[in-house]
């Protein structure tokens, strides 16, 4: 495993740099950090009284008292003045705060405020709502993520295991992990591996893709979103591709992947006997699976990662992203090995099955490359390889008439991929799209013009003070150019015709957070996002709506009936 070990520590030396495990501090709770009172005075007033913990302070800015109204807004006492890297210079409470309610106020108060710790660490936006008769109460409605994370600090270690192994078996079933099927089928089937075999190849893969996945996850929660960023550096994409091109390769028979000779002969003799692919093997590939589903921005994987920030508990943390992980992992082993079991003796088919998995890795090789490359230029790849791979599967469906018409099929639609993607399309489910021009301005083209793109905290604050200004709702949608699941969204969400109507009124706004930079961090940092895609709604009075957030890829249907349950809740 000391292979698999200097690979990982190679790919995780850039973003560390500094290990951040060795001088993390303990956070406190955000309800310990900041403890709110109050009580009813002798003259009808209501005291609101924040005792801070030392090395913790309160934004005054970001104090928001909505439902009252403007003259019953209490008096801020004077703050001191502070610089941190959330906010830059900023006026701040430390100790305590003590807010006084006029008499005459009625109604219920959404108090709003924001705190951070002088070590670092910078804590969401919390809201509680507070009857002015006395009584207060928690806003019952959360978000996904905050539900996840809240669940995370009420909940046992096992219970709190248990219920993310379940999501992860509900996301093995997504579009961001279904492409790892092939990969671990490829190793196990692809190598004749014995139904033994095939359980521990598979097993160790599944085990080092939980082990990346909560080490990225932890990573990416103690640095910030800049490790979503690092994970679609183009040298690395391109790194990943390459490897695997070269383990497509040696299914062709172009040559045989071996170890070193000196290595080879000692596993050799440990593992005589057996048959199919390597441990070692193994535990790489499940190591790049971890890395492809790094940067997929999930709900469960946004409340870990929450958790993780809120609390400061890296261990817990690390547990609940390793079963995740695991969950993930369990639907893919089942299917390759208890799947290996119906499967004919071995004989010369498998040479087929190897050839057939060679294509496979080819087209994991496309799909790590697809936020990388030209659209037109990944459409005609397409195109390419289905051309190929029916050529490649002819021979072998001669014998079996009624599959014939399947390469002749896929080779006609790879050569409509290919003239498609000479005429500029980028479909390839509509390759033909350009050939129906109408001189109107496209689906899409119109989605891009209905938004209005800030990639600077002051201009996305302009749009926020105009929107306000106006009474507005405000969608903001974190996008980057890496980010997969932000695209799928723009084609088949923002630029529908029915979505774009329902939003009328609505001013949208893209966040492009597609650089790793100090303002993309501060854009991110704002409202607490872990990365793209993330879509947040800010009421006609400037606040968020934080339960309402959406977290992860969503379908068209589902955002419509979010935005109007968001709508009719005021």
């Amino acid at each position: 495993m000391r292979v698999l070990l200097l690979f990982l520590t190679f790919l995780l030396a850039g973003p560390l740099q500094a290990n951040p495990f060795e001088t993390k501090p303990d956070f406190l709770p955000v309800n310990e950090a900041f403890v709110l009172s109050h009580d009813r005075l002798p003259d009808g007033q209501l005291r609101l009284y924040f005792q801070i913990k030392d090395g913790y302070y309160l934004y005054q800015k970001r104090l928001k008292f909505d439902g009252l109204a403007a003259d019953h807004h209490p008096s801020l006492p004077a703050a001191e003045n502070h610089h941190d890297e959330f906010f830059g210079d900023s006026a701040v409470y430390r100790h305590q705060l003590e807010l006084l309610i006029p008499a005459g106020a009625q109604g219920q108060l959404r108090l709003g405020w924001q705190g951070c710790a002088d070590a670092g660490l910078c804590y969401p936006p919390q809201t509680t709502a507070i009857d002015l008769g006395g009584q207060a109460a928690p806003v019952a409605e959360l978000a996904s993520d905050q539900a996840l994370a809240s669940g995370l600090q009420q909940a046992s270690l096992a219970w709190s295991l248990a219920a993310f192994f379940g999501l992860g078996l509900l996301l093995a079933f997504t579009p961001c992990s279904l492409p790892m099927l092939p990969i671990l089928a490829g190793l196990v089937l692809g190598n004749g591996a014995s139904a033994r075999r095939g359980w521990l190849l598979a097993g160790v893969y599944v085990l080092s893709m939980a082990l990346v996945y909560a080490a990225l996850g932890v990573v990416a929660a103690l640095l910030g979103a800049s490790l979503q960023a690092w994970l679609q550096q183009p040298w690395l994409l391109g790194s990943l591709a390459g490897l695997f091109v070269i383990l497509a390769l040696p299914m062709f028979g172009a040559f045989e992947l071996q170890l070193p000779s000196a290595l080879r002969d000692r596993l050799d003799r440990a593992g005589q006997g057996t048959r199919g692919g390597n441990v070692y093997g193994a535990a790489l590939l499940g190591a790049l699976s971890g890395l492809l589903m790094g940067p997929c921005m999930t709900a469960p994987l946004a409340g870990a990662l929450l958790y993780i920030a809120q609390s400061g508990d890296v261990l817990q943390g690390a547990l609940v992203l390793f079963s995740l992980g695991l969950g993930m992992g369990a639907p893919l082993l089942l299917l390759v090995t208890v799947g290996n079991r119906y499967l004919p003796r071995p004989g010369a088919w498998m040479n087929r099955v190897k050839g057939l998995f060679g294509f496979v890795f080819l087209a994991m090789a496309l799909y790590t490359l697809r936020s990388l490359l030209p659209a037109p230029l990944l459409l005609a790849l397409c195109g390419a390889w289905l051309i190929a791979l029916a050529w490649a599967a002819w021979p072998a469906l001669q014998r079996l008439p009624a599959l014939r018409a399947v390469p002749l099929l896929g080779a006609l639609w790879g050569g409509l991929l290919l003239v498609g993607a000479a005429a500029g399309g980028d479909d390839l489910w509509q390759p033909l799209h350009p050939f129906a021009g109408s001189g109107t301005p496209s689906a899409t083209a119109k989605a891009d013009e209905a938004f209005v793109t800030v990639s600077q905290p002051q201009d996305l604050q302009r749009e926020l003070d105009a929107a306000k200004a106006r009474g507005q709702w405000v969608m903001l949608d974190y996008y980057a150019d890496w980010c997969v699941s932000c695209k799928v969204m723009e084609k088949q969400v923002f630029a529908r015709p029915d979505v774009l109507a329902g939003l009328a009124g609505v001013h949208l706004v893209r966040l492009d957070v597609t650089a790793d930079t100090p303002a993309s961090r501060e854009l991110l940092q704002r409202y607490q996002v872990p990365g793209p895609p993330s879509l947040i709604w800010i009421g006609p009075e400037g606040d968020e709506r934080r339960a309402r957030r959406i977290t992860g890829e969503v379908d068209a249907a589902a955002f419509q009936r979010h935005w109007a349950q968001t709508r009719s809740q005021g």
